[in-house]
C-alpha cells in the first residue's frame, strides 16, 4: 500500500494577536504589543495551504480553538453569563485573560506527536495531543486538540494528553522527527528532549520537553525500541532561542537537516540513528555550520523552521522556507549553495507567513505532519481535507468574520468574543464538525 505525508495546517483563529506570552521565543517577545491582522494572518496561512495543494501534496486543515477559552475562566472561579465572565476576567485577572485569548493553536506542529501505522506494532495510526504544560496559554489546548484529531482521523488511536505535571512536559511534533526509506515502510522516530523531568530546572530559557514524556509516548504508540532514538537538545540552542527543536532541525525521508549547535552530542546521535536505521535505509546528515550560518541568524531567519517535503515526481527534497530566510544574508546565501549542490535538497522555495513569523512560528510550525496510506487518506474526515472548494469557502469566511487589525486594547472588547463565537459556529458547518464541537456550543461554557 502506497503511503504519503500529508500536512494538516492549523487555521489561524479570529483572535490572532501579539501577546508576547512565550518565554524563550524571541520573535514572540520582540513583537509583543504590536497591532496584528487576524484576517491577513489567516489568508496567509490559507495561501500556503493552497500552494502545497497545487503542488500535488496531500493537504489538510485543522480548525482553530475557541477563544476566549471560557471553561478555564469558570474553572478559575468566575461565574455568571459569558459576557459577565469576560468583563470580570479583564477587570480582575487581565494577565489570565491575555493567555486565554491567544490563537496559538494555529501552530499545529505542537498539536500532537504522530506515529504512522507502519511504525506501530498494532498497525494503527497513533496520535498523542501535546499537553504543552510549560506555557499557560498553550496548556489549555490539548482537550480540544484531541477532539479535533478524533474528528479528522476516525480510524486512528487518539490518546489522551500526558499528565500536565512538569515531569511529563510535552511539546508535540515540534520535538519529533521521523526518518524513513519509503513512507509506507518501517521508519525510525527521533524524540528530542531538553531535560530530565526529575532533575533540577536549568538556568536560562526553559527546556520544554522532557525525556519522560518522549518515552511515555513511544511506549503508548507501540513503537519498536530498536527503531526509536532519543536526542538531547543543546543548551546553546535553547539559550539562543530554539524553544523547540524544529527551530534548528528538520528531517524528511532519509535526510536530517540541522544546525551544528542543535544537539548536545551529534556524534553520539549519528551513531544512534545509524544503528536504528540498520536494514532500513542509509541516513543522510546535512549539517549547517555555525560559521556558515550563525545560530543567531538561523533562529531569526527560521531557516530550519521550514517544511522539508518530497514533491510529487521529484527525486530529491524541497525546502519551503519563510521570506525571512530569503531576507537574511547568511541564511539566503546558504540556501543558494544548498540548491546548487548535488545533495538531498534540490530546491528552496519561499512563502509569506509573516503574521505567524512575528509571533514566533514559521512554515513548519503551522503544520502537523501525518504519514498516511492511500486507504487511510480516503478515510480522513472530508471536512478536514483541503480542496479548492474548501479554500474558496474558508477565504470567504475569513473575509466576512475576521478583523483586519487587532490592537492589544481591542482584546477587551466583548464584541470580539461574540464575533469569534459566531465565526466558529459557522466554521463547524463549513467543515462539518458538528454543532457541539466547541465548548460554547455545548452550553455556553
Amino acid at each position: 500500500m502506497i503511503a504519503r505525508e500529508a500536512n494538516f495546517d492549523g487555521l489561524i483563529g479570529p483572535t490572532h494577536n501579539y501577546g508576547g506570552l512565550s518565554d524563550g521565543n524571541l520573535a514572540s517577545s520582540r513583537h509583543a504589543g504590536l497591532v496584528s491582522s487576524p484576517r491577513g494572518a489567516a489568508l496567509q496561512g490559507l495561501e500556503k495551504m493552497e500552494e502545497m495543494h497545487a503542488a500535488g501534496l496531500w493537504q489538510g486543515v485543522l480548525p482553530p480553538q475557541q477563544r476566549p477559552f471560557l471553561p478555564a475562566l469558570r474553572q478559575a472561579g468566575f461565574r455568571g453569563s459569558d459576557e459577565q465572565i469576560f468583563a470580570n476576567g479583564w477587570e480582575t485577572a487581565s494577565r489570565l485573560m491575555k493567555n486565554l485569548m491567544s490563537a496559538s493553536s494555529m501552530w499545529a506542529a505542537n498539536a500532537a506527536t504522530v506515529s504512522p501505522s507502519s511504525d506501530c506494532a498494532d498497525g494503527k495510526l497513533h496520535l498523542t495531543p501535546a499537553n504543552l504544560s510549560t506555557m499557560l496559554h498553550r496548556s489549555v489546548e490539548h482537550e480540544q486538540t484531541g477532539r479535533a484529531l478524533a474528528r479528522a482521523f476516525p480510524f486512528a488511536e487518539v490518546h489522551p494528553a500526558l499528565s500536565g505535571q512538569s515531569v511529563f512536559a510535552d511539546e508535540g511534533a515540534a520535538n519529533h522527527v521521523r526518518l524513513c526509506g519509503a513512507r509506507e515502510g518501517q521508519g525510525l522516530e527521533i524524540f528530542v528532549y531538553g531535560r530530565d523531568g526529575y532533575a533540577a530546572s536549568r538556568a536560562g530559557y526553559p527546556a520544554r520537553q522532557t525525556i519522560q514524556a518522549s518515552q511515555a509516548i513511544a511506549r503508548s504508540h507501540n513503537l519498536d525500541p530498536a527503531r526509536t532514538v532519543y536526542a538531547l537538545q543543546s543548551d546553546a540552542a535553547i539559550d539562543a532561542g530554539a524553544f523547540h527543536n524544529d527551530v534548528v532541525c528538520v528531517g524528511a525521508m532519509q535526510t536530517l537537516f540541522y544546525h551544528e549547535l542543535a544537539f548536545a552530542d551529534m556524534d553520539y546521535l549519528k551513531s544512534d540513528i545509524e544503528r536504528a536505521a540498520t536494514g532500513l535505509f542509509d541516513p543522510v546528515f546535512v549539517e549547517v555550520s555555525n560559521e556558515d550560518v550563525p545560530i543567531k541568524d538561523a533562529i531569526s531567519a527560521y531557516l530550519f523552521n521550514s517544511m522539508l517535503v518530497k514533491m510529487p515526481g521529484r527525486d530529491r527534497l524541497t525546502l519551503i522556507a519563510p521570506l525571512e530566510t530569503q531576507e537574511n544574508d547568511a541564511a539566503h546565501a546558504y540556501c543558494k549553495t544548498l540548491a546548487a549542490s548535488n545533495g538531498p535538497i534540490e530546491d528552496v522555495r519561499f512563502v509569506d507567513v509573516r503574521q505567524s513569523m512575528q509571533n514566533g512560528g514559521g512554515p513548519a510550525c503551522l503544520r502537523l505532519r501525518v504519514t498516511l496510506t492511500e486507504a487511510e487518506w480516503a478515510q480522513v474526515h472530508k471536512g478536514n481535507v483541503f480542496t479548492s472548494a474548501l479554500h474558496r469557502d474558508l477565504k470567504d469566511w475569513v473575509n466576512k468574520y475576521y478583523r483586519e487589525s487587532l490592537a492589544p486594547e481591542d482584546l477587551q472588547d466583548a464584541s470580539l468574543m461574540e464575533e469569534s463565537f459566531e465565526a466558529l459556529d459557522v466554521l463547524t458547518k463549513i467543515m462539518d464538525l458538528g454543532d457541539d464541537f466547541y465548548p460554547f456550543q455545548r452550553g455556553g461554557t
